[in-house]
């Protein structure tokens, strides 16, 4: 035990404490969202959930209240998560193409690296967005990045960069329709095409295409060359590249 714990041992159980629920809570969240992205709300049960964990099933029930809560809790995370990778872009002290450049390929490399969060979001499609619907933090969330869009289009505008009239939802509706919809329908295209879209040369290719498509729609001259890679957005989020073939 540390000096410090042992001059204040209540201190220190109870920082332990606090610690140990918040590994339980974590552990829950990541079993939850692998469960939920796999077999969608209807078909998750919550004892399936506690067998992916060191948990119990009580302890599910003590922190989120049942499978309503928990799968809340999940999609919140989920959409905090893009959210979270938006929001440490610092756009602001970038010129207005470049970090639309940036916000582009930030979306499609966390598409790319996350497809259990396209699962989720597709799933609670299915669910007719009751869940998202109800709840205030991923409204809030989502809203805030349509701000973040709107001032960026703004301020390209004023600088004579992008042309003037874009509705920032509109935007943001081309950006993630392209990066969702290569993940999220990519086994039938690739059945359909015979061309797998997150291969490393078509994950590269499309990356380049959403970044010209979304320039040239603001009224873009010259797009300048990728920023990075798709592949390494995606060891960085998940660690070194799995065998061809082996990738979720």
């Amino acid at each position: 035990m540390a000096p410090d714990d042992l001059r204040h041992p209540e201190g220190a159980a109870s920082a332990r404490r606090a610690r140990d629920a918040d590994q339980t809570r974590r552990d829950i969240l990541d079993a939850a969202a692998a469960e939920f992205s796999e077999k969608g709300y209807a078909g998750s049960r919550v004892d399936d959930i506690a067998a992916r964990t060191r948990t119990t099933k009580r302890m599910i029930y003590y922190y989120f209240g049942g499978k309503d809560g928990l799968y809340a809790a999940v999609l919140e995370q989920a959409y905090g998560g893009m959210r979270d990778a938006e929001g440490a872009l610092r756009l602001d002290a970038l010129p207005p193409a470049q970090a639309m450049q940036r916000l582009v390929e930030t979306t499609f490399d966390y598409h790319h690296a996350h497809p259990e969060f396209v699962r989720l979001v597709s799933g609670e499609n299915i669910e007719t967005a009751r869940t998202v619907a109800a709840s205030t933090t991923i409204r809030a969330r989502n809203a805030a990045v349509i701000g973040m869009v709107a001032a960026l289009l703004r301020r390209g505008e004023e600088e004579g960069v992008f042309r003037a009239g874009i509705d920032p939802l509109d935007l943001h509706t081309l950006i993630s329709g392209v990066c969702f919809h290569r993940v999220s329908n990519r086994h039938t295209l690739g059945a359909i095409f015979g061309k797998d879209p997150m291969a490393p040369d078509r994950a590269a290719a499309h990356r380049r295409m959403v970044v010209e498509v979304v320039l040239r729609y603001l009224g873009v001259p010259e797009v300048a060359a990728p920023t990075g890679s798709t592949a390494e957005a995606t060891r960085a989020e998940t660690g070194p590249a799995a065998p061809e073939g082996v990738r979720p």
